[in-house]
C-alpha cells in the first residue's frame, strides 16, 4: 500500500507487466515417461523430492481436453492435452496459482510473481488467457493492472469467451482506483468493459450465475469495521445492507452460492459451533435450514451445480478429505468409483465435463501418491493419465492412521501417525511434526516429507494441537493466547502418549516443522530441549514482534497486528529469538531468501543469536527458495540436509 500522487502510474504498470513474460508453443510430445522403482530400503531421496509430474488437472467443458500444472526436469510448466498432442506453456519463474477453462477453445491461468516496485519486492498477480492449442497467450488487463489482478468472479456458461475480472488499477491508497473495479473481459481478444466501478474500502466482489455482480465486502482497517454492499440485480444500485465491528468479534456472512431466487443464497456458517451448510435469506440476513453438517468436524467449502445457481457439493475433512454430492447421479458415480478402488485408497473427482459424461479422477492415499485417470461414465472405462510421483507410484510405502490422545488438561487431540513399513512398531525413533498455520490441520493424505522420513525408519506424529482448524470454533479458540504455551504442551503430550503406548522411544525424539511448525521446533529446542535430541525449522518464526512489524506494513496491517496479539498477548516472552542461551539441543535452520510470508530475517537473526550464545546450530539459506517448496532443487536440498542432520543427532538405525 502506498499514499502519494498517481503520476507515472502507467510507467510503473509497464514495469509490472514485464514480470509476466510467458512462452508458448505446440509440442507433439507424449506425456512424461512412466518409470517405477523396485522395492528398496531406503528409496532414493530424489524420488520424494521431485515436483509432481501432474497437478490439479482441469477438464474442458466438452470433456475432450485437459490442462494441468506439470513438471518436467524440475521445471514448472502448463500442459494442455488435446487430440493426442501436448501443448506446453513455459512458466520459467512465474507461480501458477490456478487453471480454469472458459470454453473449449480458451482457458485462463492465475499467475503470481515478484517484481521491483519503488525499491521493494512486491508479489503481483495476473490472469493470462491461453488458447487451447497453446499458441496464443495474453495477459489480461496488463495496461491497467496494479498489484492484485487475478480475482475471477464469473465464467460464462454459454460457450462464449467471457469472464468477470476484478482488479486494482493503482497501488496508491489515496487513489480511487486502489479499490478494485470489475470488468467483463473477452479472453479471446482481451477487450474489456467496466461493469462495476471501485467503491472505497471494497476489495472483494461477488457475482451470481448470470454474471451479475451482486455483493461487495468492504473493510476499514483504522476502525476495524466491515460492511456489505448488495443489490438484487444488475439494474439496481448497490446499498449497504450490513455492518460489523471486528473489535467486538462481530462478523458478516457472505454467500458462497447465489441461488436462482435473488433473495436466497447458500452459505457455510457455524451458528452451532461447527461449520455447516445453510440456506440464507438475503432479504432478512437470516440463516435458514441446515442442509449438511458433519458430527465433530467443520465443512470446509461448497461448490455450485453446473448451472451455478444451486448447491452441488460440500467438502469436508474428518480423517481424510471427502466430498458430499447433492446430485444423485454424481453421488452414484462417486460411490461406484469408491467401490472400485477399495477402502485403502481415496478417489476424488477433480474435474468433469459440463454434462458430467467425462471426468478426471485422482486415486491415491496417504501411503501412495495420487495417480490421475480419465473416466467415461458411459463406457465405464478408466484410463490412466499419469502418476504424480512416477518413481513411487508402485512402491509400497508407510502406513498412516489417525489417533486420539488426551492433553494434560483433559482436552482430546487428534493426530496423524505414520510408522515405517515392515518394522516392528515398538520403541521407534520419532519425528514430531506440528503443522504450519497455526490455523490449519493435518489429515491422512499424501505427504512427501512424512513418507521420506518413514522410509528412513522414523515414526512421524503430526498433532492437530489446540488452535487447529476443522474441529469447530471452540477448539480453534482454545489456541488464543497459547502460542508457545498450551499449544506447545499439546505437542509434548503427543510424545508422552506415543511413549506410553510403546510405539516410540522417548529418548530418540526430534521435533521438526515449517512456518508455525518451524516456530514450534525452535520453541521446543528453547523451552523443552531436554525432551528432544534435535530440532529442525524450515521458514520458522523466531520473533513474534518482528512478524507483527512485518505484517503491519501491508494492507489491513492493523487487523494482522490484532491477530498476532490474539495468538500471544506477551509476544516477547514466547519468542525464541529472545532466549538463545536457553537452547539445549542442536537445531537445523533452513529458510528461503525469497520467502514473502515469513521473511528470511527470522532465521538469520536466530542463527546469529545462537552463534553468539555458543549453541550448536546449522543455518542454510536457499537463494531461490520461497515459503512453499516450489522448486525441486530446494526440496531435494532440504531432504538431504535433514537426513544428514538426523543421522548425526538422532539416527534411525
Amino acid at each position: 500500500m502506498r499514499t502519494k500522487s498517481v503520476t507515472g502510474r502507467l510507467a510503473l504498470l509497464g514495469m509490472m507487466s514485464a514480470a509476466f513474460a510467458l512462452q508458448g508453443g505446440m509440442a507433439a510430445a507424449d506425456p512424461p515417461a512412466q518409470t517405477t522403482v523396485a522395492k528398496a530400503s531406503p528409496l532414493p531421496v530424489e524420488a520424494f523430492a521431485e515436483l509432481p509430474t501432474l497437478e490439479n488437472p482441469v477438464l474442458s467443458p466438452n470433456g475432450l481436453s485437459y490442462a494441468a500444472k506439470a513438471a518436467i526436469g524440475g521445471k514448472q510448466i502448463v500442459v494442455i492435452q488435446k487430440a493426442g498432442k501436448l501443448a506446453v506453456v513455459n512458466l520459467t519463474d512465474i507461480d501458477l496459482r490456478w487453471l480454469r477453462w472458459v470454453n473449449d477453445d480458451w482457458l485462463i491461468a492465475g499467475l503470481g510473481n515478484t517484481a521491483p516496485v519503488e525499491g521493494e519486492s512486491w508479489y503481483l498477480t495476473r490472469v493470462a488467457a491461453i488458447s487451447a492449442d497453446g499458441k496464443t497467450i495474453n495477459v489480461l488487463g496488463k495496461k491497467l493492472a496494479a498489484q492484485h489482478a487475478d480475482d475471477v468472479l464469473w465464467i460464462a456458461r454459454d460457450g462464449s469467451p467471457r469472464i468477470l475480472l476484478s482488479l486494482q488499477q493503482s497501488i496508491y491508497s489515496n487513489s480511487e482506483d486502489f479499490w478494485p473495479s470489475v470488468f467483463e473481459v473477452n479472453v479471446s481478444d482481451g477487450k474489456m468493459r467496466q461493469v462495476v466501478k471501485p467503491r472505497e474500502t471494497v476489495m472483494d466482489w461477488y457475482a451470481d450465475a448470470s454474471g451479475c455482480v451482486r455483493m461487495g465486502y468492504g473493510y476499514r482497517d483504522l476502525s476495524r469495521t466491515a460492511r456489505l454492499l448488495a443489490r438484487p440485480d444488475c439494474r439496481s444500485n448497490f446499498r449497504e445492507i450490513d455492518r460489523a465491528n471486528l473489535r467486538k468479534s462481530e462478523s458478516l456472512i457472505v454467500p458462497d452460492i447465489f441461488l436462482a431466487d435473488t433473495t436466497k443464497a447458500i452459505v457455510v456458517a457455524a451458528p452451532e459451533g461447527f461449520a455447516g451448510v445453510y440456506h440464507y435469506d438475503l432479504s432478512k440476513l437470516e440463516l435458514g435450514e441446515k442442509l449438511f453438517s458433519v458430527d465433530g468436524y467443520d465443512v470446509d467449502a461448497v461448490a455450485s451445480d453446473e448451472a451455478g445457481s444451486a448447491l452441488g457439493a460440500a467438502f469436508y475433512t474428518d480423517q481424510r478429505s471427502r466430498v458430499q454430492w447433492f446430485d444423485p447421479t454424481r453421488a452414484e458415480v462417486q460411490a461406484d468409483i469408491d467401490k472400485a478402488v477399495g477402502p485403502a485408497r481415496t478417489a476424488t473427482i477433480v474435474s468433469s465435463s459440463r454434462d458430467f459424461s467425462n471426468m478426471l479422477v485422482s486415486v491415491g492415499g496417504p501411503d501412495r501418491p495420487p495417480t490421475y485417470y480419465f473416466y467415461n461414465i458411459n463406457s465405464g472405462r478408466m484410463t490412466r493419465i499419469d502418476a504424480t510421483y512416477p518413481q513411487l507410484s508402485k512402491v509400497p510405502l508407510s502406513p498412516v492412521k489417525t489417533i486420539r490422545y488426551k492433553a494434560r488438561d483433559g482436552q482430546q487431540i487428534e493426530a496423524v501417525l505414520t510408522v515405517p513399513r515392515g518394522r516392528d512398531t515398538k520403541s521407534l525413533p520419532l519425528i514430531l511434526m506440528p503443522h504450519g498455520g497455526p490455523a490449519a490441520r493435518d489429515s491422512e493424505g499424501w505427504d512427501w516429507i512424512v513418507q521420506f522420513l518413514a522410509n528412513r525408519g522414523y515414526a512421524v506424529l503430526q498433532p492437530n494441537y489446540r488452535g487447529s482448524t476443522g474441529y469447530g470454533r471452540a477448539f480453534e479458540k482454545l489456541g488464543d493466547g497459547q502460542w508457545g504455551l498450551a499449544m506447545q504442551d499439546d505437542l509434548n503430550d503427543a510424545v508422552d502418549w506415543a511413549a506410553k503406548e510403546g510405539i516410540v522411544d522417548p529418548a530418540r525424539v526430534c521435533i521438526a516443522g515449517a512456518s508455525y511448525g518451524g516456530y514450534a521446533a525452535m520453541r521446543g529446542a528453547q523451552r523443552d530441549g531436554g525432551r528432544y535430541r534435535c530440532a529442525i525449522s524450515y521458514a520458522g518464526v523466531s520473533d513474534l514482534n518482528g512478524m507483527l512489524r512485518y505484517d503491519s506494513q501491508f494492507l489491513n496491517g492493523g487487523r494482522s497486528s490484532d491477530g498476532w496479539r490474539e495468538y500471544a498477548p506477551d509476544t516477547r516472552a514466547v519468542s525464541p529469538l529472545n532466549f538463545p542461551e536457553q537452547f539445549s539441543t542442536p537445531i537445523l535452520l533452513m529458510h528461503g531468501k525469497k520467502d514473502l510470508r515469513v521473511p528470511v530475517s527470522q532465521s538469520r537473526k536466530m542463527a546469529d543469536k545462537l552463534k553468539s550464545a555458543g549453541k550448536p546450530y546449522i543455518y542454510i539459506e536457499q537463494p531461490e527458495g520461497d515459503h512453499h517448496f516450489s522448486r525441486q532443487a530446494d526440496r531435494l536440498q532440504f531432504l538431504k540436509e535433514m537426513e544428514a542432520f538426523l543421522q548425526k543427532y538422532n539416527p534411525a538405525g
